[in-house]
């Protein structure tokens, strides 16, 4: 088998992870043959998850949304940490891309990457698209 090709065969063999997960461990990881199943089976896996459950990367607003709870604070206070207005961030709250100086602050003070920033898909090849002839 080289690719799982429906739901059944995924079932099965996640089914079949979670038992060699109970006999592989990283102290026996290099003695036994399991260990091999479950590289290869789990590379099967990823390859159907990634196809058929791809996780989507969450969007600017989303991540301001969730630092703003995780760091309990307000969109004025945000406001203050990133040094614009509070109608400011409703824009990015509503979608809007901030200036690269804001989203540099955005990177440095909230640890948010530059591609959840200007939502660039790391997975998606964007050279096609803007190929200069």
């Amino acid at each position: 088998m080289n690719r799982i090709t429906n739901e059944r065969e995924y079932q099965a063999i996640t089914k079949r992870i979670d038992e060699l997960l109970q006999i592989v461990s990283d102290d026996n990881y290099d003695i036994i043959p399991e260990a091999i199943e479950l590289d290869f089976l789990s590379g099967l896996v990823e390859e159907y998850e990634n196809k058929y459950y791809p996780i989507a990367i969450p969007t600017l607003a989303e991540t301001l949304k969730l630092r703003m709870y995780e760091m309990d604070i307000n969109q004025g206070q945000l406001a203050t940490i990133l040094h614009v207005s509070p109608s400011r961030i409703s824009e990015y709250l509503s979608g809007k891309e901030p200036t690269l100086q804001v989203a540099k602050v955005m990177y440095e003070k909230l640890n948010i990457s530059a591609n959840t920033i200007f939502g660039v898909n790391p997975t998606i090849d964007y050279s096609a698209k803007y190929a200069i002839a």
